[in-house]
């Protein structure tokens, strides 16, 4: 997978975006920056898309723009020109696939049946747009077009909302949604680009799921760690369970047998997705301390701390 689609998928969700006025192009980039979605792809609908993406890469360069419903090798031409980095179609229309892979440029055509993800495969892709994808058999049906074609990834859109993103995304083959939702004509025509940025925090927000995990407590060693975790247990219930360096009280306490990061301790918060979340933490300004970062046996992220503290508590991230 390229560096784009790779950034695509660090990113999540790619707001589809129809604009009938270059004029609502800064202001709407504007909205979807500061609410953590740098990314757009601007449809090829309406007459204006190529100025649209040329305002919106110009004034916002650290913005990922793509072009969507392109359906002429002219129009990738043009999408191009005016900086796009990476094509979008509703269909999978061979003349452009391959016109964009013999010029290096990122394309996600559309499919909605194993015919088609043939004929992408045979083009040297291996992610494809599904299409649309509510109305194509949603979740279920990707699953199981995507068990014969182990190599191939999905970008679908169509029917895809702040309630059922997580349905998709929670499958490792997907590697992010499109959707308009947060950037619906009505709310762009109307010049509310203030509510364009509170959905769109909202998205991302329900994208990562932040929850509490867990409290952890400094003891000073494990007996005082034990006796921590046995008062928890005979104030409140919370079941004691000893491990190698700490004891759990319940799911939502941990006293550490000797003190670990942070002065008092730390703070776990769960997300759905880490790599994710450390992504649009990072793009926030937020660093992360690289060495205390733990992977499961595949080498997948499972968590990791920020760096710094909150009160006196080391804050990390854990994978849900």
């Amino acid at each position: 997978m390229n560096e784009i689609l790779q950034k695509i998928q660090k990113i999540g969700i790619v707001p589809v975006i129809k604009l009938d006025d270059a004029k609502d192009a800064k202001p709407l980039a504007k909205a979807l920056c500061d609410g953590g979605l740098p990314c757009a792809e601007v449809t090829f609908r309406t007459a204006c898309a190529a100025e649209a993406i040329k305002i919106m890469t110009t004034d916002f360069p650290e913005m990922l723009v793509g072009a969507g419903t392109v359906l002429t090798i002219e129009q990738v031409d043009a999408a191009v020109t005016a900086g796009a980095k990476f094509i979008v179609s509703p269909g999978l229309n061979p003349k452009i696939v391959k016109y964009c892979v013999d010029k290096g440029i990122p394309v996600t055509p559309g499919t909605s049946n194993p015919s088609d993800i043939e004929q992408a495969i045979e083009l040297g892709l291996d992610v494809v747009k599904f299409f649309p994808a509510e109305a194509a058999g949603g979740i279920n049906m990707i699953k199981a077009m995507a068990a014969p074609y182990v190599n191939i990834k999905f970008m679908p859109t169509g029917g895809i909302n702040a309630n059922n993103i997580t349905n998709y995304l929670d499958f490792p083959k997907i590697i992010a949604c499109g959707g308009s939702w947060m950037v619906s004509d009505a709310l762009v025509k109307a010049g509310k680009f203030d509510e364009i940025t509170r959905l769109t925090k909202e998205a991302v927000t329900s994208m990562l799921g932040f929850e509490l995990k867990h409290v952890g407590i400094n003891a000073s060693n494990e007996t005082e760690a034990d006796s921590t975790a046995n008062s928890f247990e005979k104030m409140f219930g919370f079941e004691k369970k000893a491990g190698s360096s700490s004891i759990f009280a319940g799911s939502g306490i941990e006293v550490m047998k000797t003190p670990y990061l942070g002065a008092h301790g730390h703070i776990a918060i769960a997300t759905n997705y880490i790599e994710r979340a450390k992504f649009h933490m990072e793009m926030q300004g937020f660093k992360f301390d690289e060495s205390t970062a733990k992977t499961d046996d595949k080498g997948n992220l499972k968590a990791i701390y920020f760096v710094g503290e909150l009160s006196g508590f080391a804050v990390h991230l854990v994978q849900k």
